[in-house]
C-alpha cells in the first residue's frame, strides 16, 4: 500500500489512479491472505486504507472494494469473500487490476492452487456438512445488469474460475456432498424409503443427463439436480453446458440447480428452481465452428 496520503474530495469526484492503485493494492493483499488459509480482519484493512485515502469515507472506500470483487470476478479471478461484487465499475479500475496482477506471480500461483488442487472426495456414508442458505439476489434490475459493459480475461491469460469449474475432484465432492444433504433432508422428514431411492445418475448412468442427482420432494415428485461446486464465495460465477440449459428449461417444474460454495471451508448451499434462463444470468462463452 502506498505511504503517502492522498486527498480527493469525496463527493462527487471520480476515483483517481493512484487511489485505485492503493484501493487495489490493499484488496489484493487481502485475498493474498485468504488464499494463503489465513483469516482476513477486513476491518483492520479497511482502517489502514483510510489512514491513506484521508478524503475518502468508509463506505466510499467498501463500495470501491465491491467494485474490485465485480472486476476480479469479470476478469477470471477469484475475489475477497465478503465483498459482494457490485458491477458498473470504471474501466481504469480493471486496467489498474490487470497491471497489479502482472506484478504478483505469487497470488497468481495461490489463484493456479486453490483452481487446480484435488479435493478428496467424502464417503458416500459420511453425513452432510452442507448449511442451507437463502439464493443471493441481484442488487441491480436484470435488464441493467445484463447490458452493461463486462471486461473478460484477455487471450493467454488464465480464467482461474473456469480452471476450478473443471476440477473433477472437486465437482465430484460437491456432488457426494449433496447427496449426503439430501438423504438427510429426506429421512429427517420421515421419508427413509424416498431416501433410499436417490441415485448418483451422473455416476450410474453418465454425465450426459444435464443433471448429477436424481431426488425427491417430500411428496414423492422427482427433484433433478445439477450441482455445481466452488472453493470461492457465494458470488462466484459457475459455468453451464448447453445441454443443461436446455434440459433446465424442459425439466423447469423438476429442475434444482444446487450451488455449493466455499467448500474446503464452512461449506455452503443455496438453490435455485427451474430453467436456467429464468434463474439466471447467461452469457455465452464458447463456439461450436466447422470448416466453412
Amino acid at each position: 500500500m502506498a505511504a503517502r496520503r492522498i486527498a480527493a474530495a469525496e463527493t462527487g469526484r471520480p476515483w483517481t489512479r493512484l487511489e485505485d492503485e492503493t484501493a487495489v493494492a490493499g484488496y489484493l493483499d487481502m485475498l493474498v491472505e485468504e488464499l494463503s488459509g489465513r483469516r482476513v480482519n477486513k476491518a483492520e484493512h479497511s482502517r489502514l486504507l483510510r489512514k491513506v485515502l484521508t478524503e475518502r469515507s468508509k463506505g466510499s472506500i467498501e463500495f470501491k472494494h465491491a467494485n474490485i470483487s465485480a472486476a476480479m470476478i469479470d476478469l477470471g479471478y477469484r475475489y475477497v469473500d465478503g465483498y459482494k461484487p457490485r458491477p458498473n465499475y470504471q474501466d481504469l479500475l480493471r486496467r489498474v487490476i490487470e497491471a497489479r496482477m502482472a506484478a504478483l506471480p505469487e497470488l497468481a500461483a495461490l489463484m493456479s492452487a486453490a483452481a487446480d488442487a484435488p479435493e478428496p472426495a467424502p464417503t458416500e456414508s459420511a453425513p452432510s456438512l452442507l448449511r442451507l442458505v437463502a439464493a443471493p439476489k441481484t442488487e441491480h434490475d436484470t435488464k441493467r445488469v445484463a447490458e452493461r459493459p463486462r471486461s473478460t480475461p484477455r487471450i493467454g491469460h488464465p480464467n482461474y474460475l473456469l480452471r476450478e469449474a473443471l476440477n473433477g475432484s472437486l465437482g465430484l465432492a460437491g456432488e457426494l456432498a449433496v447427496l449426503a444433504f439430501e438423504e438427510q433432508r429426506l429421512r429427517k422428514a420421515g421419508k427413509k424409503r424416498l431416501a433410499e431411492r436417490i441415485n448418483h445418475v451422473s455416476r450410474t448412468q453418465g454425465d450426459g443427463l444435464g443433471y448429477d442427482v436424481l431426488s425427491f420432494d417430500e411428496d414423492g415428485v422427482e427433484r433433478l439436480i445439477e450441482v455445481k461446486t466452488t472453493r470461492g464465495g457465494v458470488s462466484n460465477p459457475f459455468f453451464a453446458t448447453r445441454n443443461e440449459v436446455e434440459v433446465s428449461e424442459e425439466e423447469r417444474m423438476r429442475y434444482h440447480l444446487y450451488r455449493v460454495f466455499a467448500y474446503g471451508r464452512e461449506p455452503q448451499l443455496f438453490t435455485l428452481q427451474g430453467s436456467l434462463r429464468k434463474t439466471c444470468l447467461l452469457e455465452p462463452i464458447q463456439y461450436r465452428a466447422e470448416v466453412a
